[in-house]
């Protein structure tokens, strides 16, 4: 046997570039445009927000915008609501996916046309869905009018209403209609690397339905149902089209109270919107390292991802 010698090979390896090296190499000018505005402006929305706004005559840097959105009501108020929606969507699109990726996974190639159909929401923008919603749910909808149409209610105005309402039920329907293909995308791809072989051990032991579901699926696809339902609650959170065209004018969700206070005629309520801008930017920007932090540890554990 021919072997090369120690030192060509350090050589060979000394002149070879790294992989992650090369990545960077050509990813650098991308990444530096994306950091050189991303940075710039917000740096500038944290200098305004501390009050530095000379088009208001306003030169000083102070946190009293900070105090006054936190001493607002109304603040308070659009953040419930934002947390309210944001979490039962997610919970509720995490719910669905599990189910729909367990008869998927069982289904295995017959589906194929069934999940083509169910990826499609995918590829349809938020706005799209939420005046899709609008069409569908408001009282002169597709559904209000269908239901007249069979006689279940006598007119639309008898249909309840589900857009622009207390509870936020088209938001959350908007929400979940685009969500759940996405986690179900991500449960779906653990469950057939190596679902099918630890579920054929827990067959093999007399593990039931039930218990092969929660000793062996559910620890299996949580990592991935924790990164992607964060990844979803951070975009609910911080999504700001589809709560202004569905929810309601008062209380509003939190993207929608930064905007309207950001785009006042008075410019001395701008830092206030901006102030509201950073503290989504803050929530969204925890669940984000959240659900990376999930993801490490999972794969630090052996779990596919």
């Amino acid at each position: 046997m021919i072997t090369q010698p120690a030192t060509t090979v350090s050589v060979f390896r000394a002149r070879t570039p790294q992989r992650p090296q090369i990545l960077f190499g050509l990813l650098a000018p991308a990444l530096a445009v994306v950091t050189l505005l991303f940075g710039g402006g917000l740096a500038l929305g944290i200098v305004q927000s501390l009050g530095h706004l000379p088009a208001a005559g306003m030169s000083s840097l102070t946190l009293d915008h900070f105090t006054r959105v936190l001493a607002d009501p109304d603040f308070f108020k659009s953040l419930g609501l934002t947390l309210y929606l944001s979490l039962t969507s997610t919970l509720v699109a995490a719910a669905i996916s599990v189910a729909a990726a367990l008869v998927f996974n069982a289904l295995a190639g017959r589906s194929r046309a069934v999940q083509f159909v169910f990826q499609i929401p995918l590829t349809v923008p938020h706005l799209v869905i939420a005046v899709a919603v609008v069409f569908m749910l408001a009282p002169s909808g597709l559904l209000a009018r269908v239901l007249q149409t069979i006689g279940f209610i006598s007119s639309p105005t008898d249909f309840p209403l589900l857009v622009n309402d207390s509870w936020g039920v088209g938001i959350m329907a908007a929400y979940v209609w685009k969500e759940v293909p996405f986690i179900t995308l991500m449960i779906l791809a653990v469950l057939r690397a190596g679902g099918a072989e630890l579920l054929d051990v827990g067959r093999t032991l007399n593990a039931g339905r039930w218990q092969r579901f929660r000793y062996i699926t559910l620890p299996m696809i949580f990592p991935s149902l924790g990164a992607a339902s964060l990844i979803v609650f951070a975009y609910t959170f911080g999504a700001f089209e589809v709560p202004y065209l569905l929810g309601q004018t008062y209380p509003m969700m939190l993207p929608v109270w930064a905007y309207k206070a950001y785009s006042d005629v008075d410019l001395l309520s701008r830092p206030e919107g901006i102030a509201a801008g950073l503290v989504i930017a803050a929530v969204v920007t925890a669940a984000i390292a959240l659900a990376q932090g999930l993801t490490q540890a999972a794969r630090r554990r052996g779990a596919l991802l």
